[in-house]
């Protein structure tokens, strides 16, 4: 009997446009493995548990990102539920979003961070930072570079805003350096990719636009730098939890040598996102990896 897989994309967050950019290929990798595909746009809460009532999926794939997608607040809903779901729990969901809450595990457990402040944006506001220039200012429980700036003098500051200044920010000394990012699949970390944006950073437009963004697979570095970014995704994954995979992000130059800048328990998967480019050069395809995160998939037992 092929298993029932109901395909949650789109979503409440900022990030909604890249869940649908991913919903057509993850639903034709699917179907391409003879499952039964559902495909929903969450776009009212009470109209999904309906479909949930109706459908009685074996599985959701959980294809949102940002907010409401993958900080817990839709893993809490089918735990509830009791339907397996794919990518990351609650736990992990949430500490995964928090940048601040992941930069305290990552200090705990001997991962480099930079040095930072957590504040409100209206305290930024209102009294600045002790962090010198240069800085990167950024939400704590946003994704995809969403609200990210780069501060390099007062003009710059003035720049800085937020529709909602309640929302918490990290304000983080700017490390200079080579953009560097690496996938934990069940645990273990393989291969570093580089990425080389037309962008000052890895922003938003470098991570969706195609030809913004160069990625260098497997990155050129020094042995012990591989080694390390390797050993520090595996260290961030087994420390919040993660279910099949998840991708860490760092900078690194040789003065500072690698810093950690976040880990996304839910990463992309567009046509341009960097674990299906990974996953593929260790010999595993678009659909095998879809195929593992749905028999991966699981949720909080009453």
């Amino acid at each position: 009997m092929k298993k029932k897989v109901l395909l949650l994309f789109g979503g409440f967050s900022a990030e909604r446009e890249v869940s649908i950019n991913s919903q057509n290929d993850i639903a034709a990798a699917l179907k391409n493995k003879d499952y039964e595909v559902i495909e929903h746009d969450l776009t009212d809460v009470w109209n999904f548990i309906n479909v949930l009532k109706t459908e009685k999926p074996d599985v959701v794939f959980n294809g949102l990102y940002g907010n409401w997608g993958e900080d817990g607040e839709i893993q809490g809903l089918l735990d509830t539920l009791q339907i397996p779901y794919t990518h990351s729990g609650v736990i992990s969901s949430v500490l995964g979003m928090d940048k601040h809450l992941t930069k305290l595990i990552a200090a705990q457990n001997g991962v480099k961070i930079a040095d930072g402040e957590y504040k409100t944006a209206r305290e930024y506001f209102k009294s600045g930072t002790q962090i010198p220039y240069p800085y990167v200012i950024k939400p704590v429980s946003d994704g995809s570079s969403v609200g990210v700036f780069i501060v390099r003098n007062e003009k710059d500051a003035k720049k800085v805003t937020y529709p909602d200044e309640n929302i918490k920010v990290l304000i983080e000394e700017f490390i200079a350096g080579r953009e560097l990012t690496v996938m934990c699949l069940e645990s273990k970390a393989h291969v570093v990719t580089e990425l080389k944006a037309k962008n000052e950073f890895y922003d938003y437009e470098a991570k969706y636009t195609d030809g913004f963004t160069q990625h260098i697979l497997p990155a050129d570095l020094p042995q012990d730098v591989t080694d390390t970014c390797l050993r520090y995704a595996e260290i961030m994954h087994k420390a919040l939890g993660c279910n099949t995979i998840s991708r860490t992000d760092f900078r690194y130059n040789p003065q500072d040598g690698v810093v950690f800048l976040e880990v996304n328990t839910n990463p992309g998967m567009t046509s341009l996102s960097l674990v299906p480019e990974q996953a593929k050069y260790i010999g595993l395809s678009y659909a095998d990896l879809c195929v593992k995160l749905v028999e991966n998939a699981t949720c909080r037992k009453r």
